[in-house]
Order: C-alpha cells, then structure tokens, then sequence
C-alpha cells in the first residue's frame, strides 16, 4: 500500500476512535479505497501523542467477544495514523493543516463536557482553550486560506451533535464578529454530519503478548455501528461493513435507547437485589437471562416496529454483547443517575406499547413499578 495523504484532522487520541473510525479508515485503505491518513490532535497532555509517534502511529486493536455466535479473540493491526500533534504546542502545525487542501474531513470525540464553550477563550489566544474554539481557529485558517468547507463529523455520543456543535461554533463567531461571509461558509459550505457511534471500547488490557511489542494496544468487542448522516457533498467516502449511511440518524438512538441502554436498566432492576454485580452473570442467569429475552422479544421490539430499523436482530447482538466473556460491565457502572435512566429508557416504552396494544405490557410495568419502589425506598 502506497503512502497515502494527509486528509483527516481528528480532535481526539483516546482510546475510543482508535479503536473505531481510525481502525475501519486503515481497513478502508487497506481494500484500496484510498480514504487517506489521519492527523490526531491531543489538547489534555501528550503521552498519547508521544506513545503514538514513537511507533510511527502503528498500534493494535484486540477484538475479544461473541461474533455470529462464535468466542473471537484476535489481533488487527491499525496503520491510518500519520502522527498525532499536542494542541499546547504544536498548535500552528494544526493551522497549517487546516490551510492543506488533501484534508477535508474532521472528526472530534471529546465527550459532551467537550461542547462547552470556555467564557475565556479570545479570538487573540495563541491556543484556544475550549474545543469549539479550536475548531472555530481550524474554520477561520481554512477560511482565510479560500479554500472548500469541510465535513465535520463528530463522534460524541450526543443526539444531535452536528447541529449542537455548529450552533456553539456560530455563537463563538459571532460573538467574535468574524462577519457574514464565515458564517455563511461554516453553515452552507461545511458538511456537518450527525452520528451515532456504538462500541464497547476497554483500553489497555492487563496482559497480552502483543503488549511486549506495543504498549498503545487496546481492547474493544467485536460489535461495531457508525450510523452516519448521508450527504451527497460529504468529502468522507468510507465503505466499511460497520458504517450504515442514513437520511436520519434518530432511529438508531432511539434503537440504542430502548434496547440496549433499556436491557441494562431493566436487567439492574432484577439483578442487583440477588446479588449480581457484574452484567454477564446475569444475563448467563438461566432464570434472568430468559427473562430479559422474553423483555425484549414481546414487549420493546414490538413496540418499536416500523420506527427501528432491524429491531429484533438488534436485540439478538444486544443479548450477545452482554454475554462477552472478556468483559466485566458492572451493575454500579449502570446504576448512576438510575431513576432520570428509568424515566428515559423504560417508561416511554410502557406508555407506546399500552397506546399501541391497548393493555399494558406486564413485564415492563412490573420492572418500571420495582424500580421505581427501589428508588423511593433510599
């Protein structure tokens, strides 16, 4: 495989996109597709920028679970990674790509604290502080450079992101008075592009022989969804088994939210109170396992039909996921915030399944009624 150039600026080095976009990019390229090396950007320290230039950007992805039904534990090798820069720093190397033509897509996951705009962040600042301010300098360098806008995909787990980070980008131009014609490039000639990610990610396993040669390995299952929002102007052209291209992405939150996140607070409930601490002895719970199936099959899919796409199939993964052998998920990681989580997750589909059926579905009010008793009782 040639060298390929530099077209994708990522706000982000942890672990989560390495294991997920930078991972199916390399797969991309190496298919001959020729999607391009991404140029990571660390603004909370270095180490990770350090660790990933020493090894020339080249680390590994351990994929450890359930595929099809079958235990897999394999090694992929990740090689999209040309060389990660440290904001505090490097800060002008970062403009200087913004100014180069062959990058043309920008990806960000700085969590939804990372959406924040910092009241001290000036137009005057040697290195912006927030990272919609960053994203703004990256914006007003292109800009000035005249050249094409470009995609923006943000990968926090946030419905609406795209639409949520451009209204904080907006208001920070505005506020700096960078005039009608930015504002009119960074909302009509900039692709902003709403996601959904969907991975379980682990980081740095305890011991692995891979880890003799490469300490920046990770561990993440085998699932993997990026449903990504179609535009016919995206510079992001990826084809990848785990990137569904879609008009809207609401149906796969909506999916996410009442099946997965619904499954493990509607298994918490049950759970805890016999003792269970960690999600995959529960679900292995002859008892509590065939519960939970029973949960999903008659009474959240069902509810859901014709707004999920693949609802029942999703719910199968679901079951698989929490089953992963190599995965600790505990029920203390579940339980916080645990009643605004049964208010989301649960009750909306006891009320649409009631309103769509004419009855209450009996294991859903059952669990939603224990919950919220066990909520109440603290």
């Amino acid at each position: 495989m040639s060298v390929l150039p530099e077209t994708i600026l990522q706000f982000g080095s942890g672990r989560f996109l390495r294991a997920f976009v930078d991972l199916f990019v390399h797969q991309g390229n190496v298919d001959g597709q020729e999607i391009g090396r991404v140029v990571i950007v660390q603004s909370t320290g270095d180490g990770r920028a350090g660790g990933l230039n020493k090894q020339g950007g080249l680390y590994h992805v351990i994929i450890r679970g359930y595929e099809h039904g079958e235990i897999v534990d394999r090694v992929e090798t990740c090689e999209s990674i040309s060389r990660a820069l440290h904001a505090g720093t490097q800060w002008n190397e970062v403009l200087e790509l913004a100014r180069t033509p062959a990058v043309r897509t920008i990806l960000s996951n700085t969590t939804e604290a990372g959406y924040t705009l910092d009241m001290e962040d000036a137009p005057t600042d040697a290195v912006p502080r927030s990272f919609p301010a960053k994203l703004l300098a990256v914006l007003k360098a292109r800009f000035d450079a005249g050249l094409p806008g470009f995609t923006i995909i943000p990968c926090e787990l946030i419905e609406g992101n795209a639409t949520i980070l451009r209204s904080k980008v907006v208001e920070l131009a505005s506020r700096w008075g960078h005039g009608t014609p930015f504002l009119d490039w960074v909302t009509g000639e900039c692709v902003w592009l709403h996601t959904l990610v969907d991975r379980i990610v682990t980081g740095t396993p305890a011991e692995h022989p891979i880890l003799a040669s490469d300490p920046m390995a990770i561990v993440a299952e085998p699932f993997a969804l990026f449903a990504l929002e179609e535009h016919a102007a995206s510079a992001f052209k990826l084809k990848h088994p785990a990137v569904v291209r879609t008009p809207k992405v609401e149906p796969y939150f909506l999916r996410k939210v009442r099946i997965l996140n619904a499954a493990h607070t509607a298994l918490l409930i049950r759970a805890v109170p016999r003792g269970f601490i960690i999600v995959r002895d529960a679900v292995n719970d002859p008892e509590l396992g065939a519960w939970l199936k029973k949960l999903l099959d008659e009474e959240i899919v069902p509810t859901l039909e014709g707004r999920v796409d693949a609802g029942a199939r999703f719910a199968e993964q679901t079951l698989e996921r929490f089953k992963n052998p190599f995965l600790d998920h505990k029920f203390a990681d579940i339980a916080l915030h645990h009643e605004s989580k049964i208010g989301v997750r649960l009750i909306p589909t006891r009320d649409e399944y009631a309103a769509k059926f004419g009855k209450a579905p009996p294991l859903l009010t059952a669990v939603i009624d224990d919950g919220m008793k066990a909520v109440q009782a603290r």
